[in-house]
């Protein structure tokens, strides 16, 4: 006990004290130390600002559900500058059996072009398993003489709007898409691959789709044996989902690198003002003869 209480704890200082009397100041270590601490500051400022900002974190996962109830919201808007609107329909198919020719719920047609074209916009919901939806005349009453399929895509997206979220992505891919001035008697087919997206946050959860395509046109026969042009969209899933989370850093890394920022910027520095001092009394030996 007594050689416990007679250690001389001093000696596990790793921080040994120099007397000022040994240390040499100069001009060049002030501005040196000046900068080095401007520096510092500015890190920690940049970095507090960076902790108190919320990222945005993108992570992928395999989805797991399997439920047959699901359903994804499709919203199109799509004009045909050369079809008449009373011959535009929508057509929906998919691999669970589902065809419905003529769907008209939640869908909106507007005459352009003094009544020769159309806009066509539609709200609806698809089953979440491969299949198709196309604009066609297939449930016009009768069929126009010339079918001319030509269009423009506004915009096609799938799930929840994230637009407010301002998310980089694919969710709107195929708008912009100008095909007015295409061969009238073709039909067009866009082959479509979902990416499932959530984004999540500490108030909301969105599910939304981004999707990437592929084009052809063909030229499609009835079985009458005329020629009756449509807009085919074709989709499939993926099993990756990308999820997107707003979050803060943890504190703990706001502390590692506010210990990596003080510590790095003086270590450097420190070596800065030792190379700058050996060069400075390294000359002043060669003024003074002095260096052998």
């Amino acid at each position: 006990m007594t050689l416990l209480f007679s250690f001389d704890w001093r000696k596990l200082d790793v921080y040994r004290k120099i007397d000022k009397g040994l240390t040499q100041p100069t001009a060049t270590g002030a501005i040196i130390s000046l900068i080095c601490m401007a520096f510092i500051f500015y890190l920690l400022i940049a970095e507090f600002m960076a902790f108190l900002s919320i990222e945005l974190v993108s992570e992928l996962y395999v989805e797991s559900s399997d439920s047959v109830d699901e359903k994804i919201a499709v919203q199109l808007d799509i004009t045909l500058p050369k079809l008449n609107c009373s011959y535009v329909g929508l057509d929906i198919q998919d691999d669970m059996g589902r065809h419905e020719v003529g769907f008209v719920q939640d869908t909106k047609k507007t005459p352009i072009n003094e009544g020769k074209g159309c806009r066509f916009e539609g709200h609806f919901f698809v089953n979440k398993v491969p299949g198709n939806f196309h604009v066609s005349t297939h449930s016009a009453s009768s069929q126009p003489t010339n079918i001319d399929m030509s269009h423009f895509i506004n915009e096609l997206r799938f799930g929840d709007d994230v637009r407010v979220l301002e998310l980089e992505g694919g969710f709107n891919t195929l708008a912009g898409r100008d095909m007015t001035m295409s061969n009238a008697v073709v039909s067009h087919e866009y082959h479509m691959k979902f990416v499932p997206t959530v984004y999540e946050d500490a108030s909301i959860k969105l599910n939304s789709y981004q999707y990437s395509s592929a084009y052809k046109s063909f030229i499609a026969f009835h079985h009458s044996g005329a020629v009756i042009p449509a807009i085919w969209f074709r989709y499939d899933l993926t099993p990756i989902t990308v999820k997107y989370v707003r979050r803060r850093k943890p504190f703990y890394t706001f502390l590692t690198s506010v210990c990596a920022i003080v510590g790095g910027t003086f270590t450097v520095a420190g070596i800065i003002d030792s190379i700058v001092f050996a060069t400075n009394e390294l000359f002043r030996k060669i003024e003074l003869g002095k260096l052998s």
